[in-house]
C-alpha cells in the first residue's frame, strides 16, 4: 500500500499519466533487482534529455557561442542536476533495488537517482513520444532554466588560467607530473602549475593527472590575480 501511494505521488509530481504503466515500473527497476531493468530506458532518456536541453539553451542564451553553451548543458544535465530533481520527485522511495545496494543506501546514491530520473524520460518518450516527453522535461528543469548562469564560474580552472592569461597576454601554463604515489588501484598524481614569467609554481594533487591539474591551476589563478593586483596598484 506504501508503494502504491509513493507511485500515485510521483505521478502527481511528474504531472503525466501512463499508457503503459510498466514502462514506468521498468524505469523504477534497478539493474540489482532484475535482469529487466532500466538501463536501456536510460539510455534513450539520457539522449531525450540532451537534445531538450540544447534546444532550450539554443533559444534562452541566442548570443552565447557553441562551447558556453555546452557547459551550460553540461551543468544542467549532469549527475548532481539529476539526483536533485530525483530527491524532489522522492525517487528514493519507489525505486527498486537488489538486497545489497538496499544495505549500501543505494536508494540515496545520486549515480542511481540520476539515472532513474533520465529513466523516467526515456519511459515517457516511449509511451507517448517526443513531445510529451519535451513537456516534462521543461517542467522539471523550469526553475533551473529561467534562473540565469554564470557563465565563466561554469569553465574549469585550466580554461579559467588559461584565459586569464591569454588577456594580459602571458604565455600559457606548463603543467609538469613531480610524482605518482600509492598503489596501482589507488593512485595520487602530484603536478606542479608553472608560469616562468610570473615566477608561479604550485603543487596540485589528485586521483588523476587531469584532477591534480585542475587543482594546481586552481592555486594558480589567486596567485595571478593577486600579481595583476599589484600591478595594477603600482
Amino acid at each position: 500500500m506504501a508503494q502504491s501511494n509513493a507511485i500515485d505521488t510521483l505521478l502527481e509530481k511528474l504531472e503525466y499519466s501512463f499508457n503503459n504503466i510498466e514502462l514506468l515500473d521498468e524505469a523504477l527497476t534497478h539493474r540489482s533487482f532484475s535482469s529487466k531493468n532500466n538501463e536501456r530506458l536510460e539510455f534513450l532518456g539520457d539522449g531525450v534529455l540532451n537534445f531538450v536541453i540544447a534546444h532550450e539553451l539554443f533559444k534562452a542564451y541566442p548570443d552565447v557561442q557553441e562551447g558556453d553553451l555546452s557547459r551550460l548543458r553540461a551543468n544542467l544535465v549532469n549527475k548532481e542536476s539529476l539526483a536533485e530533481i530525483a530527491n524532489h520527485l522522492n525517487l528514493g522511495d519507489v525505486i527498486k533495488l537488489g538486497s545489497g545496494e538496499l544495505k549500501s543506501g543505494g536508494f540515496r546514491r545520486p549515480s542511481i537517482l540520476a539515472d532513474a530520473v533520465e529513466s523516467i524520460l526515456g519511459a515517457v518518450y516511449s509511451d507517448s513520444g517526443f513531445e510529451a516527453a519535451r513537456e516534462l522535461i521543461v517542467r522539471l528543469y523550469a526553475y533551473r532554466l529561467a534562473v540565469p548562469t554564470d557563465l565563466q564560474s561554469l569553465k574549469d580552472p585550466k580554461t579559467q588560467l588559461q584565459e586569464l592569461l591569454q588577456s594580459r597576454k602571458y604565455a600559457l601554463p606548463a603543467y609538469d607530473v613531480s610524482d605518482i604515489t600509492g598503489k596501482a588501484h589507488a593512485q595520487v598524481f602530484h603536478v606542479n602549475c608553472i608560469i616562468e614569467k610570473l615566477k608561479i609554481n604550485v603543487k596540485g594533487e589528485g586521483k588523476s593527472r587531469r584532477k591534480a591539474e585542475q587543482v594546481a591551476a586552481q592555486k594558480a589563478i589567486a596567485l595571478v590575480e593577486e600579481n595583476f593586483g599589484h600591478k595594477q596598484d603600482d
